[in-house]
């Protein structure tokens, strides 16, 4: 390293890559704030619709930008962009043509993640450099090339880790090739029979109730899940059994050998920078300025949050933290200094030898700083936990403990009836499942890097500090020795993150309503829905306690006993139909009325029928009708049963859909007319219905208790779950939709219905021969 380096770039023209990513918008600023006589070439990909110049016009009002626009002003920071900044649509596997002049390349680029599939990272940290280098080639330019890296390609090993090239004799050419087939192998093994059979077997008993349509979908989410979880453990393994962590770090240490072998070592220049964990800005462009969590970042928040009772980490390990302005300003101090040609150069960025950071260290800044600035919860603050450091065997058999313990829960939740007593445990199991989920997922995520006993010599970083000029180095220097960590944790890094939280608090606020704000009214238009189910959400029953009602009301007394032992004779066989598919239940179902006249049912219905329905109505369902209908909605009545079973309470809508039964003779005959009007059935009816009338879905309003309900639910744009069994509760939750627990009866309910008046009769399309 030369006593003196250079600090400008001067008219350099320099290729950036990876410039809308975390150091790439940072580079980018640092280029246009204090090297104002490059040109700077930028490939962006684009995205849908937008261009990679339509990118560009929207990365630089980010506020790393924020500085530089306000200095030069508005009008000059156009021109500035329109002169110096050319973009080069395309991405890191298409490059388009590159300039035929470039002076320097600065290769940031990669996948942000450590554990994708092992194509995916082939494909983009191998596959994009090695693209990067042939274009280069292809152009006949012949920059000096500064490319990213990371300081964890290293790999598996403990002890100090030179700056250096890397030593293994892994062909990155065969590595590649093997991912590509793997991902090739896998998507054929996915779409064997017996495999297909596996999904469509789980999608049809967690999604059979929605339809067909639903289940065929979910079992192609699930092999496409399948074959990417397949990938992203082909990719863990391989890493380890060649000695990497991960994947992540694999490709990148793979990348390093194709730059030193397409060029560093083919008659070019090329600096490899290697960063540790990249967090927060110490002081450029301004302190704290991050651009959304970074890698340390997610577990720290988890521990804010209280999502992690305790971490299996080493105490003494060091956390190897790294100020993102330090690895702006080596890489362009990198930049402005060549390495000789065929004599690659390498910097380790990264503060674990001259000043470091032991995990216990980074855990009690982080203990300390959510004591003092707890995040708030529904009932007060979040207590932060104390962590004990026990092991990793401890915390794993105690993870195991938990595992089995959610096991259990569902394995008697499926045991209970649908109430609301098994919805509150449910939720309770969904919370603890959620929770062992984050502890696995920042088990697997963080135990590299918090178990690590690696420390990365940074002698060759340091030289090149010292070498800048001595007034400088204040604002373009990388010296990791003058870092206070407790007053960067506390003051800086820390503070960055709870603001990004409180800003996701503040965007999340304006799309939710506060439990106690009052509802707000409902719009006044006519071409809106309001779409009720019947069973469980208007009234408190099913079509069971229906077929019971009517024959309590219309059957000798003699004849009841007969009747409950053959039902519950029958009840299994039920219960069985209507896990399997909702359509099917109700036709074994309504067989039963199979020999009963019309004229009888019907007089049934106007007598005690209609009195037990009317104590089974929920009074808040009639209160949302009422609204609906003061506010001009087309209120509709929906039910898989008989239409007309729903009569007492037909003059509330508009109207009442309903199934109708095959008659004969004025005789039922045990069979629907036509299909029942139950999940996907009842959405493709509402398309049309919605068509045919003139309404708009987007605005209409939906009311439905069961998991077959979500097909239709999901066509409206303001659904709600009404007394939800447990899977629609989880989809309710997932989407923000609108839960309620609505309670049957109530005072005036009876009179309220009747003195209703009918508008539109119930649709029943009943059939006779």
């Amino acid at each position: 390293m030369p006593h003196s380096a250079k600090t400008e770039l001067g008219s350099a023209h320099v290729l950036l890559t990876g410039a809308t990513g975390f150091v790439g918008q940072a580079v980018l600023e640092r280029l246009l704030t204090d090297h104002p006589a490059t040109h700077i070439s930028l490939l962006v990909r684009g995205k849908g619709r937008q261009t990679g110049q339509d990118r560009l016009r929207r990365l630089l009002r980010k506020p790393v930008f924020e500085r530089w626009r306000d200095a030069v002003g508005a009008e000059e920071a156009e021109r500035i962009v329109r002169e110096r900044i050319t973009v080069l649509d395309g991405s890191m596997t298409g490059i388009p043509e590159l300039p035929s002049r470039l002076d320097v390349v600065i290769h940031s680029a990669s996948t942000v993640s450590f554990d994708p599939p092992v194509h995916e990272a082939f494909d983009t940290n191998v596959n994009g450099a090695v693209s990067l280098y042939q274009a280069l080639l292809a152009s006949g330019s012949d920059p000096h090339v500064v490319h990213v890296s990371t300081c964890y390609v290293g790999g598996l090993r403990r002890g100090v880790v030179p700056e250096a090239k890397l030593e293994h004799d892994v062909d990155w050419r065969a590595e590649w090739t093997s991912a590509t087939q793997a991902h090739e192998r896998t998507e054929l093994t996915s779409r064997e029979p017996a495999q297909l059979e596996r999904f469509m077997s789980r999608a049809r008993g967690n999604h059979g109730k929605e339809g067909p349509i639903a289940a065929a979908r979910a079992s192609e989410n699930a092999r496409r899940e399948w074959v990417r979880s397949h990938l992203v453990d082909a990719g863990r393994r391989r890493a380890q059994s060649l000695g990497w962590t991960d994947v992540y770090t694999l490709t990148k240490a793979l990348a390093e050998r194709a730059a030193e072998d397409l060029w560093g070592e083919a008659g070019h220049r090329l600096s490899v920078v290697r960063p540790s964990i990249i967090e927060s800005a110490l002081q450029h462009p301004f302190p704290g300025w991050i651009d959304g969590f970074k890698v340390a970042d997610p577990l720290i928040f988890a521990y804010g949050r209280g999502q992690l009772p305790d971490f299996p980490g080493l105490p003494d390990s060091i956390l190897d933290v790294i100020p993102v302005d330090f690895v702006v300003n080596a890489i362009l101090a990198a930049a402005a200094n060549p390495a000789p040609v065929d004599e690659p150069t390498y910097f380790h960025i990264a503060s674990g030898a001259s000043n470091p950071l032991p995990f216990h260290r980074m855990y009690e800044n982080v203990r300390d700083y959510y004591t003092q600035h707890p995040l708030p919860k529904d009932d007060g603050f979040v207590k932060v936990p104390t962590w004990k450091f026990a092991g990793e065997r401890k915390f794993n058999r105690r993870l195991l403990l938990a595992k089995k313990k959610a096991d259990l829960w569902d394995a008697g939740l499926r045991l209970m009836p649908n109430d609301e007593r098994k919805r509150a445990l449910a939720a309770e199991n969904a919370k603890l499942r959620a929770g062992i989920a984050t502890l696995g997922n920042f088990t697997d995520l963080y135990r590299a890097y918090v178990r690590t006993e690696i420390i990365f010599d940074d002698r060759n970083a340091r030289a090149l500090n010292n070498a800048l000029p001595a007034e400088a180095r204040e604002d373009r220097g990388f010296d990791v020795e003058r870092i206070d960590w407790e007053e960067y944790l506390q003051k800086v890094h820390l503070p960055a993150m709870s603001e990004l939280t409180a800003a996701h608090r503040r965007r999340k606020a304006t799309t939710a309503r506060p439990a106690n704000r009052p509802k707000p009214e409902l719009p006044q238009r006519t071409d809106v829905l309001a779409v009720f189910d019947l069973e469980r959400t208007v009234v408190d029953s099913n079509i069971v306690e229906q077929y019971l009602w009517v024959r309590t009301s219309g059957f000798r007394k003699a004849a009841w006993p007969k009747e409950v032992a053959d039902l519950l004779t029958s009840l299994p066989g039920y219960l069985r139909a209507e896990r399997r598919d909702r359509g099917e239940f109700i036709r074994a179902f309504l067989r039963r009325y199979h020999g009963m006249p019309v004229a009888r049912l019907e007089e049934v219905v106007r007598r005690g029928y209609a009195d037990t329905m009317l104590r089974h109505t929920s009074a808040e369902a009639l209160a949302r009708i009422r609204e609906h209908r003061a506010a001009g909605h087309r209120t509709v009545l929906v039910t898989g049963s008989i239409g007309l079973l729903a009569a007492p309470l037909a003059g509330l809508f508009d109207e009442v859909v309903g199934s109708s039964m095959h008659v004969k003779g004025g005789v039922l005959t045990g069979y629907l007319a036509k299909p029942p009007l139950v999940d996907e059935a009842r959405a493709a009816w509402l398309r049309r219905y919605a068509e045919e009338g003139g309404y708009d879905l987007a605005a209409s309003y939906g009311y439905g208790d069961s998991h077959s309900d979500l097909p239709w639910l999901s066509l409206l744009g303001k659904p709600s779950a009404i007394n939800p069994d447990a899977e629609l509760a989880r989809e309710s939750h997932q989407r923000n939709w609108d839960i309620h627990r609505w309670k049957r009866g109530g005072s005036g309910v009876r009179s309220e219905v009747i003195a209703a008046r009918v508008t539109t009769p119930a649709r029943t399309d009943e059939k006779s021969d």
